[in-house]
């Protein structure tokens, strides 16, 4: 189901539409025709799921579909953002590599961003291509901070002869990567279906913020990295997203409210809180959403 409603600067609700053919304010927040895509972005279709909506917890994708809702044009222009880079690559793909193309199975379907001589003459690389925030990368790349004491003591006021600490980046972290691992993984497996070998995957991720401070006391300093992704058990793939498929097809069907998102699905809460457009109008992300605002008064 499309958004139904756009967020103003204000605060203030307005319908799509009506937004789109005039603004309620004496000027817009942005380009009308920024507007149209933003509102051509946040589409949802009643057909099978994607890999991508399979991926996202059950609740958030039903809600998505099947409940209006409101959101901030500014809040979404992440996902222009990315349509633009993932445009350019296809535009500049070349014959030796496969671009955008969308494959099928019995349970779902996905659209792959890249095949082919992607890094080297060996034509059977997988790529896809992320804008993302440098946390976000971080955590990918396994980077962390720690506190370390620098060999020095406070030699005045409250923490006099207390060891000094710093913080610093460590690189031998846990690599937070299960969500582009299983989507690029179940790719490689469709792709594979139609008869090409995949020898390599990576993510191709883009900086947001990379020349900001908080970037670098992260440890990412570049704009572009590239990720390897290891591969995952065909197995174990089939079964997770064919129970996904199901469990979501039958609440679209019955017009039932699936489970809570798992933990993992939710960032632990971090999503409900924060991120999550469809928040409001689940019962969960309300409420973790109203304890947050109460905390905050």
């Amino acid at each position: 189901m499309p958004v139904t409603e756009f967020i103003c600067p204000n605060g203030q609700k307005v319908g799509v539409e009506k937004c789109l053919k005039s603004c309620v304010r004496e000027q817009r927040c942005m380009f009308l025709p920024t507007l149209r895509a933003v509102a051509k972005s946040v589409d949802r279709k009643l057909e099978q799921p994607t890999v991508t909506e399979l991926i996202a917890g059950n609740r958030e994708t039903y809600l998505k579909k099947m409940t209006g809702y409101a959101v901030s044009p500014e809040s979404v222009l992440y996902a222009l953002q990315g349509q633009g880079v993932h445009a350019v690559h296809d535009q500049y793909a070349g014959g030796a590599i496969l671009s955008e193309e969308r494959l099928r199975d019995d349970t779902t379907s996905g659209q792959f961003d890249l095949y082919g001589q992607l890094l080297s003459s060996d034509d059977g690389v997988l790529g896809d291509l992320k804008v993302t925030s440098s946390y976000k990368i971080m955590r990918a790349l396994g980077y962390y901070r720690k506190s370390v004491a620098t060999g020095e003591v406070y030699k005045t006021g409250a923490k006099k002869g207390q060891p000094k600490y710093r913080q610093q980046i460590f690189t031998d972290g846990v690599r937070f990567v299960f969500e582009w691992a299983v989507q690029l993984n179940y790719y490689r497996m469709l792709l594979e279906a139609q008869g090409f070998e995949v020898h390599d995957m990576y993510i191709q991720a883009i900086c947001r913020d990379y020349n900001l401070r908080l970037a670098s006391e992260r440890g990412i300093d570049r704009h572009i990295y590239l990720i390897p992704i290891k591969k995952i058990s065909d197995r174990w793939l089939k079964r997770y997203f064919a129970h996904k498929a199901k469990v979501l097809r039958t609440s679209l069907k019955n017009h039932v409210l699936p489970p809570v998102c798992s933990s993992r699905e939710r960032w632990h809460d971090r999503k409900c809180r924060d991120y999550c457009e469809v928040a409001a109008v689940c019962p969960y992300g309300a409420r973790i959403m109203a304890d947050a605002m109460e905390k905050a008064v």
